[in-house]
């Protein structure tokens, strides 16, 4: 998978699962700017981890993270399902 196409499908896990309005959602987006808490970084985890296939830790996300970071960790796992 590439990653263009893993950044656009973080974005539409933000948007539909979490609430964040698409226009909000960018590649340097940063999570507290979207209003995700710390709670909302453990939920985005486990749906990560169902979506892509991969293990996280709870270190692996954090708010200051951007959504293109949060691509490149998960290419990074091997994510692609």
């Amino acid at each position: 998978m590439t990653a263009t196409a893993t950044t656009h499908r973080v974005s539409t896990l933000l948007s539909e699962r979490f609430g964040v309005p698409v226009q909000e959602v960018h590649a340097d987006a940063r999570l507290k700017d979207l209003d995700l808490d710390s709670l909302a970084l453990v939920e985005f985890a486990l749906v990560a981890e169902e979506e892509f296939g991969v293990r996280l830790t709870e270190d692996d996300v954090t708010t200051d993270d951007t959504v293109a970071d949060l691509a490149r960790m998960l290419q990074g796992k091997g994510g692609d399902a």
